[in-house]
């Protein structure tokens, strides 16, 4: 980001319904599969998901789970998602093909531990975690309402109190920013596919409260009527997979930062956390975290950058905006001295051998609250008192 101080910022979500999402969540859903059984499985799955159909291909090494099983896992992906339609359900209308295959010997010797050598990373790659406190959760503004507003949506469509609205959503929030800080919202975008019954007028009723109920009033206080765009296009009746083909890992900038920081360009769903795109992001997150929760700063950004095969990270850059070198080498110190950035390392701190990912899949993999069974435990400020001073 500039240095400008008085700006407009925007960032968009889409909802677990967006094709997209859909990919991600059943690819998610495998890599659950496979550490379940075996914690320590390899899993790189992509899914693409159309009219009627889906097709799951990538490579796996641990226990042998039978296709039949990962097809009626995906049918229940569907169905919890909320599609029943004629282009997309989860019965056997949709045409479910699965092409998983064993993981290449030549990466597995590249990245597994063997005698002196510790396990490497699974990829050559530059990772960004991030930080601010513009919100309680420490998330930019845009990203964190965005996300809110769909997931309150889809909380009430499956409950069935929001009727005649469909499972695929977007959001799109714009913030003025006064000396850096989120001042007021300036504008809000929902999309969102509808039954055919309903007409636009409904449906922008219908949609209101989630703004109303998302976004703190004291952000919306000149916030006008005009400046609320629901289905700009018009009708939005056939959507989904059926309406737009969908792929796993294409909405980074949706699961990270909504664009207010950098991003390496890997994406998380489908991965293992012996891969660095996925592990080192959510090890820059942790620790970006903590130390905008020590206080020490307002907002932080962390990069890291891995080799294949090299369980150290090739680099630690940190960036603390705010021009103080001091501090910057004592949070550098402070890194290397408390936290094991190797993969294995990764993995330990934050107990990523477990099946915590399907739920990660929709609304963001940061900004969310630290779960029992381990999820979300990038999410944790157990670490503050280590930055402060």
């Amino acid at each position: 980001m500039s240095d400008l101080k008085n700006y407009l910022f925007t960032s968009e979500s889409v909802s677990e319904g967006h094709p997209d999402k859909v990919s991600d969540r059943i690819s998610d859903m495998v890599v659950d599969s496979f550490i379940s059984r075996d914690p320590y499985s390899r899993v790189a799955c992509e899914t693409l998901t159309t009219t009627n159909k889906v097709v799951l291909a990538g490579e796996v090494r641990g226990p042998q789970i039978k296709k039949d099983e990962i097809i009626e896992k995906v049918r229940n992906c569907i169905k919890d998602i909320g599609y029943d339609q004629e282009g997309f359900t989860w019965k056997n209308s949709t045409k479910i093909e699965c092409h998983l295959h064993s993981q290449s010997a030549d990466i597995a010797m590249g990245v597994d531990s063997s005698g002196n050598k510790d396990e490497g990373a699974g990829d050559q790659g530059i990772m960004f975690g991030y930080a601010c406190n513009e919100t309680d959760v420490l998330m930019p503004a845009p990203i964190y309402y965005s996300h809110k507003i769909l997931r309150l949506m889809a909380e009430d469509r499956k409950s069935g109190k929001l009727k005649n609205i469909e499972p695929d959503s977007k959001s799109q929030v714009t913030f003025e920013y006064v000396d850096g800080k989120p001042l007021r919202v300036k504008s809000v975008v929902i999309s969102s596919q509808h039954s055919a019954n309903i007409n636009q007028a409904q449906v922008r009723d219908l949609l209101r409260p989630y703004l109303l109920k998302s976004i703190p009033e004291n952000f919306l206080k000149e916030f006008k009527e005009e400046e609320f765009y629901v289905n700009p296009t018009g009708n939005f009746v056939i959507g989904g997979p059926d309406g737009d083909c969908g792929l796993t890992g294409r909405k980074i900038i949706v699961d990270t930062y909504g664009g207010a920081a950098p991003h390496g360009g890997g994406a998380f769903s489908g991965k293992d956390p012996t891969k660095v795109d996925r592990s080192a992001a959510y090890a820059a997150r942790y620790i970006a975290k903590n130390i905008v929760g020590s206080k020490i700063a307002e907002k932080c950004l962390i990069q890291l950058a891995y080799a294949i095969g090299v369980s150290k990270p090739l680099s630690i850059y940190v960036n603390l905006f705010d021009n103080n070198l001091d501090k910057n080498i004592f949070v550098e110190e402070k890194i290397r001295e408390n936290f094991d950035l190797s993969p294995r390392g990764i993995r330990e701190m934050l107990n990523l051998n477990k099946p915590i990912y399907e739920k990660t899949s929709a609304y963001g993999h940061f900004g969310r609250s630290p779960e029992e069974d381990g999820s979300f435990s990038w999410e944790k400020t157990d670490k503050i008192n280590v930055f402060s001073k």
